[in-house]
């Protein structure tokens, strides 16, 4: 049986007069911390992650999670490094998005927010209205992405939109004109597709802000073995090879290295 682990985040704070006890806090914040707590913990496969438990304590308000002691480990450290470069542009975007997320709950509401783990009795990272725990926005930029998978999902009610399942980046959401899907009368569901699309890519790391994404073109993607187009290009290329010798013209290719 795995070892388990314990992660503390208390909220300190006021609810009008009174001082915040789980009586008093809302259930939007809880459900919004739920969130935020998985994608620090488990920012990628979340389909394949440990199980963690949650609850909630007195103490103005301790929301209490239990996982692998291994995870807890992990996040210890992001914990520690967070706090000693007062930064999160090192870390994985949904593990800052997470940590921006609370400290924008600090400042909209006043609440102080302190972390530790069962590794250690002190608290390892405070977010309060003081701190700046957001991204800096000039490494990300706007740069063009492909995506290559099969479209699961298109449409929208206030947003249009298409989902794509990939292998390198999982499940994809990309902002889509709702013209683009009205014009097209042919069922797009459940085939493969390349997509070009634009949207924020960190410049140090490389990582793709996948919510930003907005669709350029849609492009169909055939990865079948044609015998017959393949055909049609060899003899088209074959012109272009007359008179050349292949042994040659590779050996002056090498400079003359052979292998």
């Amino acid at each position: 049986m795995e070892k388990i682990g314990d992660i503390e985040i208390r909220v300190i704070g006021k609810t009008g007069n009174q001082e915040l006890k789980p009586d008093n806090y809302d259930i939007k914040h809880i459900a919004s911390l739920l969130q935020n707590v998985e994608d620090l913990l488990y920012p990628n496969n979340k389909k394949e992650r440990p199980l963690i438990t949650y609850d909630i304590q007195e103490g103005s308000v301790r929301h209490i999670f239990k996982t692998t002691i291994q995870s807890v480990i992990g996040f210890s450290a992001i914990l520690t490094q967070v706090q000693a470069n007062n930064s999160i542009d090192f870390l994985d975007l949904k593990t800052a998005r997470a940590i921006e997320s609370i400290q924008q709950l600090s400042l909209q509401k006043n609440y102080e927010f302190q972390i530790k783990t069962s590794l250690k009795d002190d608290y390892e990272l405070s977010i309060s209205p003081s701190t700046k725990f957001f991204r800096t926005e000039n490494i990300w930029v706007d740069a063009e992405v492909y995506f290559y998978g099969v479209l699961k999902d298109a449409g929208g009610k206030s947003k249009a939109n298409i989902h794509i399942d990939t292998d390198d980046f999982g499940y994809v959401a990309i902002e889509t004109d709702k013209d683009f899907l009205e014009s097209h009368e042919e069922n797009l569901l459940y085939k493969k597709y390349g997509v070009r699309a634009v949207g924020k890519q960190n410049i140090e790391t490389g990582e793709i802000d996948t919510k930003s994404l907005k669709l350029v073109e849609l492009i169909d993607y055939n990865p079948k073995y044609d015998q017959k187009y393949l055909a049609t290009l060899i003899s088209k290329a074959k012109n272009s090879w007359k008179g050349i010798n292949p042994d040659e013209w590779l050996l002056n290719l090498r400079g003359g290295y052979e292998a």
